[in-house]
């Protein structure tokens, strides 16, 4: 008969199986082995080492528990609800369920913490039952629970590294559409003898759906419009790029701004498929007659200073994509005077809230245009944009914030 293995030499066995694991495990974290790698190291030893016959991890995954690996059982694990029975065991425990049938199944229940995060919990059973002495499996938990935590905390160092890898690939992938969607807007607006135009966009994310553009039909007449697209972020952006390209080919094709409005709705719905419209304000200025013609499309009405005096550019129609057709269509036209101001903007303005959650306002905004009437328009537009900072205090900016604003000499 073979020697019996004395407590010092099981002690040494043990303490070289031990650092022999762990090489293996930091070597496979190094060349970067998959979860499953990770997890079969993980499973050999318990099985094979530790001879535990009965083992269940639950893993979370994004605050959703799951079992990702086990061994010796059959189906009476699916009936551990996580969060009932092992979310409030922080140390090593002896297993108590309500079933008796789990009970019987496991006995020990060891949880894996990253800092105050619950990563796993390991269900063990079957810890060598027949043999009088206390079991090694028994013995070497603290071991089972760091080896699991150096593995999970591995997986979770992988899992953010991809994410990181992925986020910055997203945001090469925005900043790439943030410089596609600057080139939508007019490179250069007019300061001449006729008018001064200027413009200000600020996207709450990288892009948005806010739109304004400025376009020469011939010596005598000019068109400016500014659109806003339901929704935000890519999508919102992608619909308003689109709306651009049909827009500065059918301005050439329809000299009516009423059957133009009318085919841009019909674009929009083609395009949107019910799921988003545009606000649109779109107005054709004669230099000559000095009259502006206009189409307000659901769009926050662009307001219009003369001297001491304001009116709201209010008549159109609905918005673009709402309806299959749009019947009726109210064309607006003004004579403008000398350093009139004419001032469109989108709703993250008006709509911009206080730490009270008081919006800034359409009175506030012209009450601004007034004091500041003999600005510039790029001074106005600053001055506009440091209010508003101003009246949000220290509350993010919701939505994309856009304003145009022209000087008619």
């Amino acid at each position: 008969m073979g020697k019996k293995p004395t407590a010092r030499s099981l002690s040494v066995k043990y303490k070289d199986l031990k650092l022999n694991l762990l090489l293996e495990i930091t070597k496979a974290i190094n060349n970067n082995l998959s979860k499953e790698g990770l997890l079969k190291i993980f499973e050999d030893f318990l099985r094979s080492e530790l001879n535990i016959g009965k083992l269940v991890l639950f893993s979370n995954e994004n605050g959703n528990w799951s079992c990702i690996l086990k061994y010796g059982v059959g189906s009476e694990y699916n009936q551990i609800d996580v969060k009932k029975y092992l979310l409030n065991i922080s140390e090593i425990t002896p297993i108590q369920f309500s079933s008796e049938t789990l009970n019987n199944s496991f006995e020990i229940v060891v949880p894996v913490f990253h800092k105050t995060n619950a990563l796993a919990y390991i269900l063990l059973g079957d810890l060598e039952e027949d043999k009088v002495e206390v079991s090694p499996a028994i013995k070497h938990l603290p071991f089972i629970q760091t080896l699991a935590n150096i593995i999970f905390v591995a997986i979770e160092n992988k899992k953010l590294a991809k994410e990181s890898i992925r986020q910055v690939a997203v945001n090469k992938e925005l900043e790439l559409a943030s410089e596609m969607q600057s080139m939508l807007f007019p490179s250069s607006l007019p300061n001449d003898e006729n008018m001064e135009m200027a413009a200000v966009y600020l996207p709450h994310q990288q892009v948005g759906g806010d739109y304004y553009d400025f376009i020469p039909l011939n010596e005598n007449e000019v068109v400016f419009c500014m659109g806003d697209v339901s929704g935000k972020g890519v999508a919102a952006a992608l619909l308003m790029s689109n709306f651009q390209a049909n827009l500065r080919v059918l301005i050439h094709i329809h000299r009516s701004l009423t059957d133009l409005v009318r085919e841009l709705n019909r674009k929009v719905m083609a395009n949107a498929k019910g799921e988003k419209f545009i606000t649109f304000f779109i107005a054709r200025y004669s230099i000559k007659n000095r009259t502006l013609n206009y189409i307000n499309a659901g769009h926050n009405p662009p307001i219009l200073v003369s001297g001491v005096n304001s009116m709201q550019l209010r008549l159109g129609c609905t918005g673009l994509g709402m309806l299959d057709d749009i019947m009726n269509v109210k064309e607006g036209s003004v004579v403008l005077n000398r350093n009139d101001i004419v001032l469109c903007y989108t709703d993250g303005v008006v709509e911009l809230e206080d730490e009270q959650g008081e919006e800034f306002g359409v009175k506030s905004l012209n009450d601004l245009l007034i004091s500041f009437s003999s600005s510039g328009m790029a001074e106005l537009n600053k001055r506009i944009v440091h209010e508003l900072i101003d009246h949000k205090g220290s509350r993010p900016y919701v939505d994309d914030i856009a304003l145009f604003s022209c000087r008619f000499r």
